[in-house]
């Protein structure tokens, strides 16, 4: 139902504790352009006291002498000047408080909702897309509420209260002074519809090139060592054109809406200005009503031409809010369950019963699995490339939802368990170490936050960070860069270990831990790893065979079925796919003993 409302509709609904301070912000923009709209009546009532002297208007009032009518001038003028400066002081900062709120609050529920997505939603898309809708159309949204609603106000109010005085005072011209509105806004509401299907594929095309621009930063070595630069320049350039076009054909129409309603509004004011002096030289219409018309008439048309870009930036304005809330509405894939459990709580067994799970548009990666891992207890996961290994890690995390099956933790469906319960009892150590732009000690504590500097040099030295931490130029205060750039992979690799064993979870989960190292980090990253699984259920996902050798049960994936299981010996012993792999790895191609 969402889906139809209209797009500032939808903003006003989704933000309900901001209508009190909405409403204010429209009042104060509507005064500010009455009392705004006054000086041309005061001058008005000027000429008809020179002229009517003690049959003026202000006469009436009680006002007789000529000293009296131009004090009560005076007076009211003074007042009329400093309510519009109080209102529009206070229009303006009130609008542009909410729109920095409404920015706020929107974005932080944007990038809350994309934290709840699955990773299907982010690998199918890029993260410049992601980054432009976050950045450029949220920002786009408050420059809109910071002027572009209240230009919308004050033409309305104008156009409301200019044409309701001119029918008052001087119906015999106001027809001549209103004719061009219905072609004016013929033209806006036309100009409208054409408009905004260029400002979405101008949005569209900015995406994409902040998505190239993010690939490329992000795989700056890669192009640099291909000597690839200007190939990629080439490609960057290819995006950014095709945004220059888009916004190229958005502005060639844009441009010429001015220039056209300045000739309708050349039509009103002649007619007033002509029919409405000879009306005056007839005597049936005083000299005064003349003046204003003149004077109100160009306030009420000339502001027209502005009409042009306030919709241009109202368009704009609407394509980013659609492509906002299309991210909003996408449903989320993986709900998180009810059941909590306190880490200490968990004994860390964990069983995949007939768990089937394929990516979107694939065939199934994970076929019919089931397998147990008992409490305390290391078990490897090992096979050729893509037979599921790593697949298995997302679904034990709830990633991935499964499309088949159960997986158990201590008896419990996962799909029961809050998600924090659940995450917060796994550890963690990838094969794709990242680190976040900050401190060593920051990287560490990375979810546990609350960490003492003691306990994270602790961790640190478990994991052999720690001598080559205090070797850096500032020890743990060093600054990683972005991504760890600064760090080699195996520091990165050790100081991932040492987040994983400063969070102390019951389940550690290695995902090809030390795939990426030398024989030296190796060893070290080895040592660390038999200090930090003990009495601690352990899923290690490996590569290299030698670094699981002593795991409780060894389990061989193919094709997404689980096909041997067994400890080192007995998987050898049975000269099956283990064994094979194991040969490929250790150039063993002796025959293997059976097991006495």
């Amino acid at each position: 139902m969402n889906r139809v409302l209209h797009p500032l509709r939808r903003v006003f609904l989704y933000l309900p504790q901001y209508h009190r301070q909405l409403w204010q912000a429209i009042a104060c923009s509507i005064l500010n352009k009455i009392f705004d709209l006054a000086p041309p009546a005061l001058l008005g009532l000027a000429v008809d006291t020179l002229v009517q002297r003690q049959q003026s208007w202000l006469a009436a009032w009680g006002f007789l002498g000529i000293t009296e009518q131009f004090v009560a001038l005076a007076i009211l003028t003074w007042a009329i000047w400093i309510l519009e400066s109080v209102f529009e002081y206070a229009y303006k900062r009130i609008w542009r408080n909410l729109a920095q709120s409404i920015q706020n609050d929107l974005r932080l529920e944007v990038y809350d909702h994309l934290q709840s997505l699955e990773m299907a939603y982010f690998e199918e898309r890029s993260s410049g897309e992601l980054l432009s809708i976050l950045n450029d159309d949220v920002n786009q949204l408050e420059r809109f509420l910071d002027t572009g609603a209240n230009d919308v106000l004050q033409v309305l109010t104008t156009v409301l209260v200019i044409g309701g005085s001119f029918f008052a005072v001087a119906p015999q011209v106001a027809w001549m002074s209103m004719l061009p509105m219905p072609f004016i806004l013929w033209g806006s509401i036309a100009f409208q519809k054409n408009l905004a299907p260029r400002y979405s594929e101008m949005r569209e095309a900015v995406g994409f090139l902040n998505s190239r621009l993010s690939n490329n930063l992000g795989g700056i070595l890669t192009i640099k060592s291909f000597t690839a630069e200007r190939y990629e320049h080439d490609r960057v350039a290819l995006e950014s054109d095709a945004y220059r076009q888009s916004n190229r054909r958005a502005i060639a129409y844009s441009a010429a809406f001015v220039p056209l309603i300045r000739i309708v509004i050349l039509c009103g004011f002649t007619a007033t200005l002509v029919v409405g002096g000879l009306e005056a030289a007839a005597g049936r219409m005083s000299i005064g009503v003349y003046s204003t018309s003149i004077f109100i008439i160009q306030r009420l048309l000339w502001p027209l031409t502005t009409l042009g870009q306030t919709l241009d930036n109202y368009q704009r304005a609407m394509a980013s809010i659609r492509r906002i809330f299309n991210l909003l509405d996408t449903p989320i894939g993986a709900h998180s369950g009810t059941r909590t459990l306190a880490v200490s709580e968990v004994r860390g067994e964990m069983q995949l019963d007939r768990v089937t799970f394929a990516y979107r548009g694939r065939s199934p990666v994970v076929k019919n699995l089931s397998l147990s891992i008992p409490a305390g207890q290391t078990i490897a996961i090992v096979g050729a490339t893509g037979s599921g290994k790593s697949t298995l890690v997302k679904l034990l995390l709830r990633l991935y939802e499964i499309d088949d099956g159960a997986i158990l933790l201590d008896g419990i469906d996962t799909r029961d368990i809050d998600l924090q319960s659940l995450r917060g009892a796994i550890g963690l150590v990838s094969q794709d170490v990242f680190l976040f732009h900050g401190s060593v000690a920051e990287n560490i504590a990375y979810g546990t936050f609350d960490a003492s500097f003691a306990s994270i040099v602790e961790a640190a030295e478990i994991a052999e960070a720690d001598q080559f931490i205090r070797q850096l130029p500032q020890g743990y205060d060093t600054i990683v860069g972005e991504r760890g750039q600064k760090l080699s992979g195996g520091q990165r690799q050790r100081i991932a270990i040492a987040r994983a064993i400063l969070k102390n979870p019951p389940i550690l989960i290695l995902d090809e831990a030390t795939s990426a190292v030398d024989n030296e980090t190796e060893a070290a990253i080895q040592r660390s790893l038999d200090k930090i699984t003990r009495n601690r259920t352990t899923i290690a996902i490996a590569h290299r065979l030698s670094t699981i050798r002593n795991a409780d049960c060894i389990y061989v994936m193919e094709q997404g079925e689980l096909v041997e299981a067994g400890r080192h010996a007995a998987l050898l012993a049975r000269n099956g796919i283990y064994a094979e792999l194991w040969r490929l790895q250790t150039g063993d191609y002796a025959e293997p003993q059976p097991i006495a």
